[in-house]
């Protein structure tokens, strides 16, 4: 009797493993491209779009998006007191679901040059040579991911 009920589990085991299987996977909303495309592009708007989808991320779960990051990378995420660590975030992002989607050489520009105005935008908050400090800084971080980010 006991063989037969292990027997019996084994099947049932592979007929479930089997049928999730062959079952379709949930698919990405069909707008996932747009959204995607909304969140990296250089404006206020698209910035302050993904930091508000970025602090509610489980709202966008269906799209399967990479949230992950390292920030500034190798770089310092707050160099000289300049706080780029979230810009640097929708950064990746951008890098991340791109190379996902297979369309990253065709955005790496857009999403480089993104970078640079929220980088820009969080230089808009000093005057003086604070600001010339952050503009020069923020330059060198475009340059860097533009010329070796990939």
């Amino acid at each position: 009797m006991r063989r037969r009920t292990t027997l019996s589990m084994t099947a049932t085991a592979a007929l479930a493993l089997a049928a999730l299987a062959t079952a379709p996977a949930q698919a990405a909303p069909a707008d996932k491209a747009q959204v995607l495309a909304s969140f990296t592009q250089t404006s206020t708007t698209s910035s302050n779009a993904f930091q508000a989808a970025r602090n509610d991320q489980s709202r966008w779960s269906a799209y399967g998006f990479d949230w992950s990051t390292d920030y500034c990378s190798d770089s310092p995420d707050n160099p000289f007191g300049f706080p780029f660590k979230l810009s640097c975030a929708r950064h990746d992002f951008g890098y991340r679901n791109y190379k996902a989607a297979g369309q990253f050489p065709a955005n790496k520009a857009r999403i480089d040059s993104a970078l640079y105005e929220d980088l820009k935008r969080v230089c808009n908050a000093y005057s003086g040579a604070k600001k010339t400090s952050c503009d020069a800084t923020a330059w060198t971080y475009y340059e860097a991911v533009k010329n070796l980010g990939s």
